[in-house]
């Protein structure tokens, strides 16, 4: 499926206009920093099947998109609404109106809602629409509401920002017609309701998906990386974001040249942080890239060489191969969350078992209801593990195993030999 370009006028980098519009999301969600402050999930492990009973949970499927925070901006100038992405950019979006929900003839208030763009693709027209599929919000109407539990904040969305949103378009038609994309809720089921999620929900969508998110009902929205919203993908389909370094060797003809006909090294660098304000890399691993797709990638034309790039791990080869670029995010992965997925894959959770779990987890999610309904002090923390002859034993039972023993021949960290600022100047006869 396609992904799409973000809409809207860029905001320059270091502007005073995007200085102020830093300050005042930092400001209306009660920040001390001028960061990104939307949520990321951790990748999903048996460990996590546990949480899943022991805990409410809410899911839904996970599109294949762009992920971005929309922000309506109401001030003496009136109402203007801002896309922000994950490099902290501000795009503005002209065309789109929020009304106030007690009354339509005013302007919604400051309001910041989390989502992800996407590209729907009708199956008989192949027609493509844009559309901003929200699942959370942060501030609603000049409410903070991001210490409300998942539930309260998930209705304030509904009821204030999305109904007289769509109420509007309804009753205006012509509205809708110069809407730069479409705007829809995500639609979120209880954890043990995740067989309609894979059988109706999924089915019924008109663009990419990859995987499913788990979100803790009871805590608050958390900026960064937050572990009480889990990604679940099948193992075999676990992905790591590195920044791709192409590595050519010399020309026969001149060691000290590097010959850009010949198939390079596709070295897989992980993001250590940043350093002074600069993104510090290391070298990680290789991609396998065979002669078809070298040969595929010249005739594209196309730059390969520092980007960020989505590979999976393919056990046939042993290897890292490419899925995508990802030029949507300014950085791969951070070198602990590519330990976390790797833990993942080792320790990934087919989608048989997490079916399997359904039953357990609807029983303690009932069983939690009803001592809240009579004493909320005597909420259970853990419901008993299944049966020793049910299948999904073996789960509980992995889950206190340790991890499987993967070989792991893409880490852990190392210095780098193939550092730009240390090491040889040849190595293996290439020329760095």
């Amino acid at each position: 499926m396609p992904i799409p370009d973000l809409p809207g006028e860029i905001i320059p980098k270091h502007s005073q206009q995007e200085s102020w519009l830093k300050s005042s999301v930092a400001r209306i969600c009660q920040l001390e920093n001028e960061r990104f402050p939307g949520s990321q999930p951790v990748s999903f492990g048996t460990r996590d099947l546990l949480k899943l009973e022991s805990q409410d949970f809410w899911v839904c499927e996970k599109s294949d998109g762009v992920r971005v925070l929309m922000f309506v901006l109401f001030d003496q100038r009136g109402q203007r609404v801002f896309l922000i992405d994950r490099h902290n950019t501000y795009r503005e979006v002209i065309g789109l109106f929020f009304p106030h929900h007690e009354n339509p003839m005013n302007s919604l208030r400051n309001t910041l809602v989390d989502g992800e763009l996407v590209i729907d693709v009708d199956p008989r027209t192949r027609r493509e629409t844009t559309c901003f599929l929200v699942f959370d919000c942060l501030v609603v109407d000049d409410q903070n509401v991001m210490s409300r539990p998942l539930d309260k904040r998930y209705g304030r969305l509904n009821e204030w920002f999305y109904k007289p949103y769509a109420k509007m378009i309804r009753d205006h038609p012509h509205v809708a017609d110069s809407q730069p994309f479409d705007i829809k809720v995500k639609e979120i089921r209880s954890a043990y309701n995740v067989e309609q999620v894979f059988s109706i929900d999924i089915p019924a969508l008109q663009h990419g998906n990859d995987g499913l998110i788990y979100t803790r009902v009871n805590t608050p929205y958390s900026p960064g990386t937050d572990s009480n919203v889990i990604k679940w993908k099948p193992p075999t389909e676990n992905s790591i974001d590195f920044k791709l370094i192409l590595r050519f060797p010399p020309l026969p003809s001149s060691a000290s040249q590097p010959d850009f006909r010949a198939k390079p090294i596709f070295l897989l660098h992980v993001w250590c942080g940043d350093q002074n304000g600069v993104p510090r890399y290391e070298q990680y691993d290789e991609m396998y890239v065979d002669d078809d797709e070298w040969e595929k990638m010249k005739a594209s034309g196309e730059q390969f060489d520092d980007r960020i790039v989505e590979v999976h791990w393919d056990s046939c080869v042993k290897g890292w191969r490419m899925m995508r670029f990802r030029d949507d995010k300014p950085n791969g992965n951070h070198k602990n969350v590519v330990e976390n997925i790797i833990t993942s894959i080792a320790d990934g959770v087919e989608k048989e078992t997490l079916l399997s779990r359904s039953n357990h987890i609807r029983a303690a999610w009932k069983a939690r209801q009803g001592v809240s309904n009579q004493n909320p002090t005597l909420l259970p923390t853990r419901p008993p593990p299944p049966p020793s002859g049910h299948p999904a034993a073996s789960s509980v039972a992995r889950s206190s195993q340790p991890i499987p023993q993967a070989e792991l021949r893409y880490g852990p960290l190392q210095t780098s030999q193939w550092s730009k600022v240390a090491g040889p100047k040849n190595l293996f006869g290439f020329e760095r």
